[in-house]
């Protein structure tokens, strides 16, 4: 079937009624399989096909970018306060500097190194008040039983020592 219409919105709405009518139960109601449908003006005019009711749901592109911008406070971080802002950017902005030395890292509770306390000693040493540090070195610190041939070697012969050999510091 060839529709040739002046308007578009005419063609589309004919165009959708048809395939309605074609497709079974998209329409309401579809052509018995047994009796073949009449095309002549003898038989009963073909009803307009029901109205399909309004989806609860639009999955169009306008409707998907509603769903994003509902999301969107969720994805985002929170905002700061002004104040907490400042108290950010006042932080970064204190001086600080970078030395270089030696500091032993203690060992801490869970087995570690424990190299903040390390870059604060380092830092103080050097008249500031605290310090990240920046690079660390690490040797094994062995003691003389195992340089005793055929000895063997046990656990504790042996330690790792770690030391920070730069810092960030700060006032």
């Amino acid at each position: 079937m060839m529709v040739r219409s002046g308007t578009p919105a005419v063609r589309l709405g004919t165009l959708i009624s048809a395939v309605l009518l074609l497709l079974p139960g998209a329409g309401g109601t579809g052509w018995a399989q047994s009796a073949p449908p009449t095309l002549g003006l003898q038989g009963p005019q073909a009803a307009p096909p029901p109205s399909t009711p309004a989806a609860s749901e639009n999955p169009g592109l306008i409707n998907e970018m509603g769903k994003l911008f509902d999301k969107l406070p969720s994805i985002l971080p929170p905002i700061k306060s002004p104040s907490e802002t400042m108290n950010d950017l006042s932080r970064l902005a204190r001086p600080s500097t970078m030395v270089s030395g030696r500091a032993a890292c203690p060992v801490s509770p869970s087995g570690g190194p424990d190299c903040k306390l390390a870059a604060d000693q380092l830092c103080q040493g050097k008249g500031y008040k605290e310090g990240k540090s920046l690079n660390t070195d690490s040797a094994e610190k062995c003691s003389a039983k195992v340089l005793i041939p055929g000895r063997q070697r046990k656990p504790d012969d042996c330690r790792t020592d770690t030391v920070v050999t730069s810092a960030l510091c700060q006032n």
